[in-house]
């Protein structure tokens, strides 16, 4: 079995070139009429940063989505435009950069998260929603299982890489760096349960690997699963800045 190939994406969308000047510039527009606040550091580095944005009134609480693209792509000012189906519900939403392999290792990314979203629950009362893409995906199904003082209401995992092992395997290996231990640790498929409400959201049209490793995470975790007709993984994140998609109501249910 190529590892290689199952875990393609770009290959198997047409037209996947378009897709990233696409969502800059809708994350560029979305910037320039919302409200919002760029770069407030959550740490020391370079890219420990977060967007914040605001609804007119004051927050019903806080989403956090946090960016995929394989823990080596990608920052938060390409995915602003995602923020605003949460935001014309009424939620501030956060969404943070991260350091990128092979600078760090995926377990220090997840400690990043972990203290992006600590920090954007200090300036957004209320509760807190999580949400992300891909590798993000992985990253807030990571930080389910952590403790957020009661406030974590919801996680929704989108497309996520649930379990890391197989890319060992992977060419892709060579940035991330993963050993057997790293990749077991970090995989939600070996974390136990956690307490809070989880729905895992993947589109029909992804790559096999995307839709198994979803239905296992779902089993395993005794959790909601909903699969998008017609959505690849490029495309399934598109509905976050819809407010009346049936993704943001499952985030915000």
């Amino acid at each position: 079995m190529d590892m290689n190939d199952r875990f393609a994406n770009g290959e198997y969308i047409a037209d996947a070139a378009t897709y990233p000047p696409m969502w800059e510039a809708a994350a560029k527009a979305f910037r320039d009429r919302a409200e919002c606040t760029c770069d407030i550091a959550y740490g020391d580095g370079d890219r420990e940063k977060l967007d914040l944005f605001l609804p007119g009134g004051y927050p019903k609480g806080l989403v956090v989505f946090i960016h995929g693209g394989y823990w080596k792509a990608f920052g938060k000012s390409t995915w602003s435009h995602l923020a605003e189906g949460a935001v014309k519900q009424g939620w501030a939403v956060a969404i943070p950069s991260y350091d990128l392999c092979p600078d760090v290792r995926i377990s220090e990314i997840t400690h990043q998260m972990q203290a992006a979203v600590a920090h954007a629950a200090r300036l957004i009362a209320g509760p807190i929603r999580l949400t992300g893409h891909s590798a993000g995906g992985h990253l807030v199904a990571r930080l389910a299982g952590m403790e957020w003082g009661g406030r974590l209401q919801k996680v929704v995992p989108i497309s996520a890489v649930t379990d890391l092992v197989p890319l060992l395997q992977t060419s892709m290996n060579d940035t991330l760096g993963l050993d057997q231990a790293e990749a077991e640790r970090e995989s939600p498929q070996h974390s136990p349960k956690p307490d809070v409400p989880v729905t895992i959201w993947v589109g029909a049209n992804e790559r096999p690997v995307f839709i198994e490793q979803s239905q296992e995470l779902a089993e395993k975790w005794s959790c909601d699963l909903r699969i998008a007709e017609g959505r690849h993984h490029f495309d399934v994140i598109a509905p976050l800045a819809d407010p009346d998609s049936a993704l943001v109501a499952e985030l915000l249910s």
